[in-house]
């Protein structure tokens, strides 16, 4: 389980394929502080940590991750998002973040708001896929790339963010641009309601 509220990024210093699977092996700051076995958000997508060494470490995507996000389209020096797990007892400073990826989005636009930067987001807005709570609404939670955020004018298949400098700055959104592919996570309570909702109709037919 994580917050969204992102630690740092690492580096992509390697990409191994092993049949289905890629090997990423990354760069970050706190990779002394690591154990094997131990889970970290990449992007927004849980990973475990399977080899340690010296200041790098490495983790296994599978054919499902790949093929929901966008780790698949990584290339050795590009920034990652990294989150660790929270630790029970801390505050939640951004929301119930799961990491796993629901599906990815494209930047269509991004303004420059003179001292913060708004993105916006198309993502493909399938009717069995909202009818289980994959959308956004507006000042709900939405997880991008590994960032909680909260949700700006949404519509049946985009939705806006704003992001301010520090998290600009501290998180791989310096390199978003339009056309650039990202990963998103809905808000899993918007989820579970849609999901009962929709079963709760079901009965009463």
């Amino acid at each position: 389980m994580f917050s969204g509220i992102v630690e740092s990024t690492a580096t992509v210093v390697a990409i191994e394929r092993e049949q289905d699977n890629l090997h990423f092996t990354l760069r970050c700051p706190f990779t002394d502080e690591l154990k094997i076995d131990q889970s970290i958000a990449h992007n927004g997508v849980c990973l475990t940590v399977v080899r340690i060494e010296a200041d790098c470490y490495t983790v296994t995507a599978m054919r499902e991750t790949l093929e929901r996000s966008n780790l698949g389209l990584l290339k050795v020096g590009d920034e990652v998002n990294v989150e660790r797990s929270m630790q029970m007892g801390g505050r939640l400073d951004g929301h119930i973040v799961q990491g796993h990826v629901d599906q990815t989005a494209r930047c269509i636009a991004v303004e420059d708001q003179e001292g913060s930067h708004e993105f916006t987001f198309e993502y493909e807005a399938d009717p069995a896929m909202v009818s289980r709570g994959y959308f956004t609404v507006d000042k709900g939670s939405v997880c991008v790339n590994g960032v909680s955020l909260t949700v700006c004018r949404p519509t049946r298949n985009t939705f806006a963010v704003c992001i301010i400098p520090y998290t600009f700055d501290n998180t791989n959104f310096h390199d978003i641009k339009v056309g650039t592919v990202v990963n998103i996570e809905f808000d899993i309570l918007g989820k579970y309601i849609a999901q009962y909702q929709s079963r709760m109709n079901e009965l009463e037919r």
